[in-house]
């Protein structure tokens, strides 16, 4: 009767997850533009690919990378900030709450085209602002330089999910550990260093983890505002795969690209994974 419960799970599992996969895997090793029969050439799409005889595979590394880098810990620090805003009793808590929330809730490709006009360095808002305080304006999405702290930037606004789980984190903490502190004569920043870190570590790993998954992943700004441009400023690795899949039929070099993103998320999640003993705390251990 197990067997029979479960198996719907497991037709889609090998139906939509395993059967693809392994067909990816196939895929990378042929030469296959989805209208004709694959024809195996080995490792023929990674020697492309690394040598650089496709000449955006870099570039997308590049934009991805610098991406990554600097979207993991500002949304880390933005989202964490927020929730210990929210922790605090105050009134209309839940409607804040809420109005944090909301950003996440709604559709990615008209919250993107609102941030398309406030960007806009002829009228946008922003670069109107910009002016008023006397700052130099920017050319925001319009730039290379500008363009991936943009998105960013972007990004930190619809942060509302690692809020959740980072209150969630912020409420599972046990009064007694702040009062045992306060006899002790700590202040605020003792709390927050002593007791706060320590019991959100757990939590705190879960969104990194989820933050760098997230970040290498990141797809629907290019697709959405930038078309990887302005000169591959912001080819994020999977817009170059979706591009190089389905705009060029070259399914082959796709799932060769899918499959080195594949290994290294795998390693970066392992190499945290490692990392997490010395300074993840969870609750019993010693």
């Amino acid at each position: 009767m197990g067997w029979f419960f479960v198996t719907p799970a497991l037709i889609g599992f090998l139906g939509l997850n395993l059967v693809p996969m392994l067909l990816s895997g196939y895929y990378s090793l042929c030469e296959y533009s989805v209208l004709g029969e694959p024809k195996f050439i080995g490792i023929g799409n990674y020697v492309q690919l690394f040598s650089g005889a496709d000449t955006t595979f870099w570039p997308s590394v590049k934009a991805t990378v610098s991406y990554a880098i600097l979207a993991v810990p500002c949304n880390l620090a933005f989202a964490f900030a927020i929730a210990l805003l929210l922790n605090r009793p105050m009134k209309g808590r839940a409607l804040f709450r809420s109005i944090f929330y909301l950003p996440c809730i709604l559709p990615a490709v008209a919250s993107s085209f609102v941030w398309l006009l406030l960007m806009n360095p002829d009228f946008g808002l922003l670069n109107e602002i910009l002016s008023f305080c006397h700052l130099p304006e920017s050319q925001w999405l319009w730039g290379e330089s500008s363009v991936i702290p943009s998105i960013v930037f972007m990004g930190i606004w619809a942060t509302g999910s690692t809020q959740v789980i980072f209150l969630a984190g912020l409420q599972n903490i046990p009064s007694v550990y702040y009062e045992a502190l306060e006899i002790d004569g700590g202040n605020i920043l003792h709390k927050f260093w002593y007791v706060t870190l320590p019991m959100i570590s757990s939590t705190l790993f879960f969104n990194l983890v989820m933050g760098i998954i997230n970040a290498l992943q990141v797809f629907s700004q290019a697709y959405i505002l930038t078309d990887g441009g302005p000169n591959n400023a912001s080819l994020f690795y999977v817009y170059n795969l979706w591009r190089a899949a389905f705009k060029y039929m070259s399914m082959g070099t796709a799932c060769a690209m899918s499959w080195i993103l594949f290994v290294v998320v795998l390693l970066l999640t392992l190499f945290v994974f490692r990392s997490s003993k010395r300074w993840v705390y969870y609750e019993g251990e010693g």
